[in-house]
């Protein structure tokens, strides 16, 4: 598996993800919190489920 996303998807998946996981315990208690924690997974891992199956890279192209 290796990694579709670039440093940047990567890191606003995981402000994102925490966001959404904090709105939980202050904000409304909405189901939201459960896509927080799947942004912040898949910006820790660094792999898109989703990327893969639609074909996408946001990661920088490494020449051989």
């Amino acid at each position: 598996m290796n990694s579709n996303e670039g440093t940047i998807d990567r890191a606003a998946r995981i402000v994102a993800g925490l966001v959404l996981i904090g709105l939980v315990f202050v904000g409304p208690q909405t189901p939201w919190g459960w896509v927080g924690l799947v942004l912040v997974g898949t910006g820790l891992v660094g792999w898109c489920p989703i990327y893969a199956v639609l074909g996408l890279k946001t990661c920088a192209v490494k020449k051989a």
